[in-house]
């Protein structure tokens, strides 16, 4: 996968558990298991904006873009 979730480092940089997050951002725990876990195929604006508010951090803290291996051999 060519994006990368860095849900759970972000969180643990702010000591917050993944059930304070879910209340905080009214997201169930299960789906920000499967964000925080990279098997998330999408994710909502909104929903990205409130995990960025609930977290004071940006976007590109939590995603980040890794070429697969194929990928780089192209380049």
């Amino acid at each position: 996968m060519a994006i990368m979730v860095n849900l759970d480092v972000v969180m643990a940089k702010r000591k917050m558990s993944l059930g304070e997050l879910s209340q905080r951002v009214d997201v169930t725990m299960a789906n920000l298991s499967i964000l925080k876990n990279n098997k998330a195929k999408a994710v909502r604006f909104s929903t990205l904006e409130a995990i960025c508010k609930a977290l004071d951090c940006q976007p590109g803290d939590i995603l980040e873009y890794v070429p697969d291996e194929t990928e780089k051999e192209e380049f």
